[in-house]
């Protein structure tokens, strides 16, 4: 596959990564004289025909969703396009990994690092959701740390626009099921309280090193996302907080997004941060012990 040219254009160099739905490739662009990053779907090629017009589809929905927002975390979509009859998607190349390979190639990311960082995916999502997007499948996997320092958040192939139910449909479960809301497995509609869920999923597995619900079965998984706590975390040090806020399984109980980037922007300095201990459920001893529902204006110790 390696010095193939994709649609008269596109020359492709070496696999930098893959997925369950496809891979992705170092690209030289022989129009433009630029190198570029391409994904493509080989999912396409193990399913039927009626399956390829939908992964077509959603693979136009991330190219149109992606171009919607505007904002420097946000991985550039250069263009869509069909080759060999499977839909590839040509983006900007980031050089660096992701947060996913941060967090197996050093075990945990130290908690002001992964404040910064979640504080770049806040406001890449606050981007998106003010275009009337939602991403859907926030995840390490999706966050990529490049190596000048910058944050970017990549693949919207299964996000949410506003308004168009083409290829979704309400109820349907997709994404990760480790990182999905609780209301998303319980099969309501998401919103943009969903995304800062998933963040919050995100940024534990970050400084703990281990997915917060991840079960032995993804039946098992999606029952902990709605029915089980999060272990306290304990190297989140000063991030601890922020956590336990963006993990609430009530959607409405979460902080919203201007308090969640402040929270976010102190932790990153290494303070504590005090809005956040209003959203810290009360956690008791003993083994069968829950944690407490409280909601924001409450008190009660620290998670």
């Amino acid at each position: 596959m390696q010095g193939r040219l994709v649609a008269g254009r596109y020359r492709l160099g070496e696999a930098i990564g893959s997925g369950g739905m496809g891979r992705v490739w170092r690209a030289h662009d022989e129009v433009l004289h630029r190198v570029v990053a391409i994904k493509e779907l080989t999912a396409a090629l193990y399913v039927s025909e009626s399956d390829q017009a939908i992964l077509l589809a959603r693979t136009r929905g991330e190219a149109r969703a992606a171009a919607r927002i505007n904002h420097s975390a946000v991985v550039t979509v250069h263009d869509v396009l069909e080759h060999d009859g499977r839909p590839w998607i040509v983006m900007e190349l980031v050089e660096g990994r992701s947060l996913a390979d941060a967090v197996k190639e050093e075990e945990r990311v130290d908690p002001r690092e992964a404040a910064r960082i979640g504080l770049w995916v806040l406001r890449a999502l606050r981007a998106a959701h003010t275009a009337g997007v939602l991403h859907r499948d926030v995840k390490p996997g999706n966050v990529l740390l490049a190596d000048d320092g910058r944050v970017l958040l990549t693949d919207f192939g299964i996000a949410q626009i506003e308004g168009d139910s083409t290829i979704t449909r309400t109820g349907e479960v997709v994404g990760s099921v480790d990182y999905l809301a609780p209301e998303r497995v319980r099969g309501h509609d998401p919103g943009p309280a969903s995304d800062l869920w998933a963040l919050g999923a995100t940024l534990y597995t970050a400084v703990e090193g281990r997915s917060p619900f991840r079960r032995t079965s993804p039946l098992t998984t999606m029952q902990a996302v709605v029915e089980e706590e999060a272990t306290e975390p304990r190297h989140a040090g000063a991030l601890g907080p922020v956590i336990d806020a963006l993990l609430r399984k009530d959607p409405a109980a979460r902080p919203d997004p201007t308090e969640a980037e402040q929270m976010l922007a102190e932790a990153a300095e290494g303070r504590r941060p005090r809005k956040a201990q209003a959203y810290v459920p009360t956690r008791h001893s003993g083994p069968s012990a829950q944690a407490a529902t409280a909601m924001p204006g409450t008190t009660g110790p620290a998670g």
